[in-house]
């Protein structure tokens, strides 16, 4: 049975605040935890005006308080931004204020430019080139399989599931090899899914964390009672993306109906590419939309992403979409 979980960026919206940011990514929370979600994840992110997850492990304390039995985690934590000791204190903190629920996604990409790299006092590309090591280092401070000069405490011990997250070939191939579950990023990123999943599944080694392959994708879903207000709660994150891609990255705006038809063909064509990952319209469309993307990954689970600029429609799109997924697990 395919599970269904959430990835969010914790968005801060034009008009919005940060307290207001934090309080929708409870409520979120909160409404995938009485849907029956399996994870709840929260993605770091630097330095951007209109994302709030940047202290990813103070947020997951956050919503861990806010809850009691979805699993929490990241989605992930960058690990060149950081040193393997120092996250295996936090986390296996999240460990012990809420056993048997934490995750760890870990990504490679640094994401950074030269002020956020003098900013983290960091080479932050030498340090990608070191992440297979870090991330062994990291589970041996975590469960103690190679012996250290240094004991993490919090940390060792720690019953946190490790991830390896990724929108290349390089995560899939050491996800592989150290026989860890495998997330891929095709929301943002899905040029290599297709070509990621086959190398993952057919060079996986088990391992004492995972006995065979165990694959999420990542996609963006927008639910609503109809395709006409499914694309124009969509528009907000469309536009987030248009911005990006432009260099100019900022809080997320208002949503603007028939959005796509205002845009130069450049910009069409990549959300188009990004929309091979989506499902947005009515329950119906987006049940059949969840199940031909199952269909084509043979994922084990599914998360769900995709912000809207009214709070209060992402928990509805949520609701209308674990509600019209039950068909699929059925299935």
């Amino acid at each position: 049975m395919t599970r269904f979980s959430v990835l969010d960026l914790v968005p801060v919206r034009e008009g919005g605040t940060l307290p207001e940011a934090f309080a929708a990514a409870t409520d979120l929370a909160r409404a995938a935890e009485r849907a029956g979600c399996k994870r709840f994840w929260v993605a770091e992110h630097h330095a951007m005006e209109g994302i709030a997850g940047g202290a990813t492990s103070v947020v997951l304390a956050h919503i861990g308080n806010a809850t009691s039995t979805i699993r929490i985690g990241s989605g992930g934590i960058m690990l060149p931004n950081h040193t393997p000791f120092q996250i295996a204190e936090q986390f296996g903190t999240l460990d012990a204020l809420f056993p048997g629920r934490v995750d760890l996604g870990l990504g490679r990409a640094p994401g950074a430019g030269p002020e956020l790299q003098r900013a983290l006092r960091k080479n932050l590309h030498q340090a990608a080139e070191h992440f297979p090591q870090d991330v062994l280092e990291l589970r041996a401070l975590l469960t103690g399989d190679v012996e250290l000069p240094i004991a993490a405490t919090p940390g060792l011990g720690a019953k946190v599931e490790l991830w390896m997250l990724g929108s290349s070939l390089f995560g899939a191939g050491l996800a592989a090899k150290l026989g860890l579950p495998y997330a891929f990023a095709a929301h943002f990123a899905p040029d290599h899914l297709d070509a990621a999943l086959e190398l993952y599944r057919r060079d996986f080694q088990p391992s004492e964390a995972l006995e065979r392959p165990h694959v999420m994708v990542a996609m963006n879903v927008f639910c609503a009672s109809s395709s006409s207000e499914a694309r124009l709660l969509a528009s907000s994150q469309q536009q987030s993306f248009v911005r990006l891609r432009t260099g100019n990255p900022g809080r997320l705006p208002p949503p603007v109906e028939n959005y796509t038809d205002t845009l130069p063909a450049p910009a069409r064509a990549m959300l188009d590419h990004i929309g091979q990952a989506a499902a947005v319209g009515t329950p119906r469309e987006v049940r059949e939309g969840i199940q031909a993307f199952i269909a084509r990954t043979r994922a084990d689970e599914i998360m769900l992403c995709g912000a809207t600029y009214e709070p209060e429609a992402r928990l509805a799109s949520l609701e209308l979409t674990m509600e019209a997924l039950e068909t699929v697990d059925a299935a």
